[in-house]
């Protein structure tokens, strides 16, 4: 019987991996998103190398976009043993896929001491009703980028603080001609739009569910979010094609320097900085989602992510070094151009600040205020419920407080 490989084994400073008991030949089959947070190339580097520390495992890599990454992991689970042993999961999922057994409980490998290490942000990422059910991987959210040159040639001295200032400035750079467009979302009908519609939500003091857990998307911050968001396309500040972009659509425009202004993850940052994928490059400010009663305050969507196991892998162990290995500090520092680490203590370490020292400060105040969209076995039925509403409202086509009524009305059957 293959020993288990607990994440305790991987305490050391080296969080090293060459310690580690032998394993039988094994295959894993590992499911990740091709877009955003760790690039493609990163996941296969870090593979490699787990691999040559791991002679007896072998990891065979599938990425598809974020879009397919739900649907895919629940479809696996009719394949029973040729299904995956690692899957990567969103914030959102944990409550459907524990309630539908589809993860593996791994609180018990979880040593206690790592707690304390990892934003408690990161850890919503995997747990549910007292338990874990995996590891966290990717802890984002959704920043402020700005094209600094835009901003001088219309005068203004410093980014926005609110989102009222954010439309005052993004008026004045319109009516000075500089860009037809300041302002670029990701406003699809997906949930990339519902990231950006939590944001504001926060921004504005509004919530989804009251305390009995009945909708209240429909009053107060919540639909003042809704009629933010349409107020920026009536001014013609926001680019009308945000309606259709996801975030390498917004990530493009703005590295095109099309926009002034745009609300993305924290990979857009060093991309957008890159001469080779931008036109703007060593012109990027980013800053903290804004608020709306300060210059102290900002807003947040926590938009992190998990790795888990499957509850019908048979490698587990195998499955969960992989993971170990993934997730410890010395990778995630070394890969940290893409994705921020979910430790602590990597934020004071001048080799993930390095060169991103404003996206790392940005980082220190928004990780500490990221909204959480509704943990509930249900939400993937609600963000649908919400992604139709409010799409209708941006294109015109519904009022924003019927649009979010009718939403309430619907979401108020789910259970």
């Amino acid at each position: 019987m293959i020993k288990k490989f607990a994440l305790a084994a991987l305490a050391g400073a080296a969080f090293g991996l060459a310690a580690a008991p032998a394993f039988a030949e094994t295959t894993l089959s590992a499911l990740f998103m091709s877009q955003a947070a760790y690039s493609e190339d990163d996941v296969r580097a870090m593979t490699q190398k787990f691999e040559a520390d791991n002679p007896g495992i072998k990891v065979k890599l599938e990425f598809v976009p974020y879009e397919a990454l739900h649907d895919k992991i629940v479809a696996a689970q009719g394949a029973g043993d040729d299904g995956y042993d690692v899957v990567l999961f969103d914030v959102i999922w944990p409550a459907e896929f524990a309630k539908r057994g589809f993860l593996t409980d791994v609180s018990g490998r979880i040593a206690g001491d790592l707690t304390d290490r990892v934003f408690p942000g990161a850890w919503t990422t995997v747990e549910y009703d007292g338990k874990r059910y995996g590891m966290p991987w990717i802890l984002d959210t959704k920043y402020l980028f700005y094209n600094r040159d835009i901003l001088s040639k219309a005068g203004i001295a410093n980014p926005p603080r609110t989102w009222a200032e954010l439309v005052e400035q993004a008026d004045t750079i319109k009516k000075k001609g500089i860009v037809e467009y300041p302002l670029v979302w990701s406003w699809s009908q997906s949930e990339a739009m519902i990231c950006d519609y939590t944001t504001l939500t926060a921004a504005f003091g509004g919530k989804f569910l009251n305390s009995d857990g009945k909708p209240a998307f429909n009053d107060g911050g919540s639909l003042q979010a809704v009629s933010y968001m349409r107020d920026t396309l009536d001014k013609g500040l926001t680019n009308p094609s945000s309606r259709e972009y996801l975030e390498e659509d917004v990530r493009r425009v703005f590295s095109n320097g099309e926009a002034a202004f745009a609300l993305n993850w924290t990979y857009m940052y060093n991309l957008a900085n890159d001469p080779k994928e931008s036109k703007v490059a060593g012109q990027v400010g980013v800053i903290s989602a804004p608020g709306s009663d300060g210059a102290s305050s900002a807003s947040g969507v926590n938009g992190s992510m998990g790795l888990g196991i499957p509850s019908n892998s048979p490698h587990k162990d195998e499955a969960w070094a992989y993971i170990s290995y993934l997730t410890q500090p010395a990778v995630q520092d070394q890969y940290a151009r893409l994705s921020l680490p979910i430790w602590k203590a990597s934020y004071d370490n001048p080799e993930v600040s390095k060169d991103q020292e404003e996206l790392v400060k940005a980082a220190k105040e928004s990780i500490a205020v990221m909204y959480p969209r509704p943990l509930m076995p249900s939400y993937t039925e609600l963000s649908a419920i919400l992604q139709k509403n409010i799409h209708e409202v941006l294109l015109g086509s519904a009022d924003p407080k019927a649009a979010l009524d009718a939403a309430a009305e619907r979401a108020a059957r789910l259970r």
